[in-house]
């Protein structure tokens, strides 16, 4: 903010609404989701278009924290507007106007009371996508992973399926500041041969640690190669050690896919 421009108000002053905004994006040309002084983030950037179109200060709340790179179909938002200033046709038209066509707003609602995007959530869905082709293709590269050499898929379905379950995660995820569990429950997961080499994993959990799903998929594209068993899954879940799993899968193959909320377990169907 300038010295010319104007200070915006806070919101709590006056009557306001819980709103939900559900949110599409191309992570390529951003530095993550969650704000960061200095960088382009989602998060940053779709506050700054939510500011200018509301006329007041914005804090938002986001399910889940995409890192670099890293893609969303179904990144949910949530955050406090003035209830006279709220239209939700309105501000999904002048937000998709304002921040198309990297970033998409899918809907806007007012959200229940007490409702948050992120302390609401009873899971998440996370999809990765592998090109396994000879050659890479130009219109894939911003959304998949390149691996030319040819993967042994029921090797990875095998692996995957050890995931399953509640576990200490810690031989993929990047260890937290303090003492933070890294005991994750993995409800689901899939792989799916989606043609012409498109190899797509999907996974739920009910919460995920940082870069776990990459390192998940790194180690399984590992087996899928033959470098590891597939049977060494359970093994490397119990070192609970970092270096023992594989590498960490580039970030453009992954999407946030989905947020799931209570209301919507009736309506569920995998």
């Amino acid at each position: 903010m300038t010295l010319f421009e104007p200070e915006l108000p806070d919101a709590s002053a006056v009557p306001t609404v819980r709103v939900r905004i559900d949110v599409a994006y191309d992570g390529t040309g951003f530095h993550g989701f969650a704000e960061n002084v200095g960088v382009r983030t989602v998060a940053g950037t779709l506050r700054e278009a939510l500011e200018r179109v509301l006329g007041h200060r914005i804090e938002l709340t986001g399910a889940g924290r995409t890192d670099r790179g890293v893609h969303a179909r179904g990144q949910v938002v949530t955050f406090d507007a003035s209830a006279d200033r709220f239209d939700p046709v309105s501000l999904t038209r002048s937000l998709n106007k304002l921040l198309g066509p990297a970033i998409a707003v899918r809907s806007a609602a007012v959200a229940p009371e007490g409702f948050d995007a992120r302390f609401s959530a009873v899971a998440r869905v996370y999809r990765y996508r592998i090109l396994n082709t000879p050659v890479h293709d130009p219109l894939l590269a911003r959304v998949v992973w390149h691996v030319p050499t040819p993967l042994d898929l029921n090797a990875m379905r095998i692996g995957a399926d050890a995931l399953i379950g509640e576990h200490d995660f810690s031989s993929f995820c990047r260890k937290p500041d303090g003492e933070a569990s890294l005991v994750r429950r993995v409800l689901r997961t899939c792989w799916t041969d989606r043609g012409e080499g498109l190899l797509e994993f999907e996974i739920e959990a009910q919460s995920f640690c940082h870069q776990m799903v990459r390192s998940i998929v790194g180690t399984l594209v590992d087996m899928g190669l033959g470098k590891r068993k597939a049977g060494e899954m359970l093994a490397i879940l119990a070192a609970r050690d970092r270096n023992v799993a594989g590498r960490v899968a580039p970030p453009q193959g992954l999407v946030l896919w989905e947020v799931r909320y209570p209301s919507d377990e009736s309506a569920h169907s995998s």
